[in-house]
């Protein structure tokens, strides 16, 4: 058998055993996934009709559409949540560790955690979508080729805070820990343009939350899905998506390839 079959192989028979393990433990996946879903009728039904007043007094349909680009890429934040911890407690029940031992391909083993991490994370988007649309989101303008642009987009982010993700809960101790080391990727969300605008912020402020990974790619996901100007940030989203891939997984094969103490 080739390299790359066996590479297949043992990462579909990875990919699976992650994925009973979130079936038979869906607590964990539905607590996270509630966390957007709340935010969203919170916003939406309870202030917004005061935070529309920023948005040119548009009413609660414009904050809909304000709105509903920031909390997809907060369920993605906050479902990768559940990765560090999945992979924080393979670390620390030793399973890691017998799989260094096995005769599978050495990568498999992250490679089902990230691609079930991303898998689970998209599910949650869809379902945070229909959540959206069901409240009144609406994209008359966007074309198919803009749809599929912004689902890869959100693909590709995904999969960058999914690394991260992996990468916090193989540093991690234990599983809470690794849970709460990965809360910025839930907290970062709220200190970007997903519930007010980056203008209406404090100017010391205002760059920070502007050149942030969130704000890039939820402005691209507003200019694609709502039609308005996208300017730098599709690049600037682009680069950090990049740029994260590529630091997670240094850092989840730097520690999975570490010898154990």
């Amino acid at each position: 058998m080739s390299s790359l079959s066996l590479a297949v192989r043992d990462s579909s028979t990875m990919l699976r055993r992650n994925l009973l393990h979130a079936r038979r433990y869906p607590s964990l996946t539905l607590n996270l996934l509630m966390t957007p879903v709340m935010l969203l009728l919170l916003f939406v039904y309870i202030f917004g009709g005061a935070m529309s007043g920023g948005l040119g007094g548009g009413g609660r349909d414009e904050y809909i559409a304000y709105i509903v680009p920031g909390i997809l890429l907060m369920t993605i934040g906050s479902t990768v949540v559940g990765a560090a911890v999945s992979v924080s407690t393979d670390m620390s029940e030793g399973i890691i560790a017998r799989f260094r031992t096995m005769a599978i391909h050495r990568g498999s083993v992250l490679i089902g955690h990230v691609i079930g991490g991303v898998l689970q994370s998209l599910a949650s988007v869809v379902l945070v979508g229909i959540v959206g649309v069901a409240i009144g989101f609406r994209s008359h303008d966007a074309t198919a080729l803009e749809w599929l642009a912004a689902f890869g987009l959100l693909a590709l982010f995904a999969l960058a805070l999914t690394w991260i993700a992996i990468g916090m809960g193989m540093a991690s101790p234990n599983a809470e820990a690794a849970s709460n080391s990965a809360m910025p990727l839930i907290l970062l969300p709220l200190i970007s343009s997903a519930f007010t605008p980056i203008d209406s912020m404090p100017g010391w402020f205002q760059p920070i939350a502007e050149y942030q990974p969130f704000t890039p790619v939820i402005e691209t996901l507003r200019g694609l899905l709502l039609g308005t100007e996208i300017g730098h940030n599709g690049w600037l989203a682009l680069g950090w998506s990049i740029a994260l891939i590529a630091l997670g997984y240094r850092w989840s094969t730097a520690s999975f390839n570490r010898d154990p103490k």
